[in-house]
């Protein structure tokens, strides 16, 4: 881990060390996440998508209908590998 110094300026505006934005691939207008560790912050890139976890991604997978067997599951499997591979 390599160290580099900026300076905090009168308007609260850090810059970022041109090696640093070089390494993570940012640019001008990168939007970034200031989290406070307690004895500094730690910048992240801002996602174009809120961070989400399993809960919130299965709930959105409701399915309305006859539940489906493994074997049914393995069947469409099937299917769908033959028709790619023939």
């Amino acid at each position: 881990m390599s160290m580099n110094t900026t300076r905090l300026s009168s308007k609260g505006q850090v810059i970022i060390p041109k090696p640093l934005r070089a390494a993570h691939h940012w640019e001008a207008g990168q939007e970034l996440i200031v989290i406070d560790l307690g004895d500094g912050v730690l910048l992240k890139p801002k996602t174009p998508f809120d961070e989400t976890d399993i809960a919130d991604v299965a709930s959105c997978l409701k399915y309305k209908g006859k539940p489906k067997s493994v074997d049914d599951m393995n069947s469409a499997i099937k299917q769908g590998i033959k028709g790619k591979y023939q």
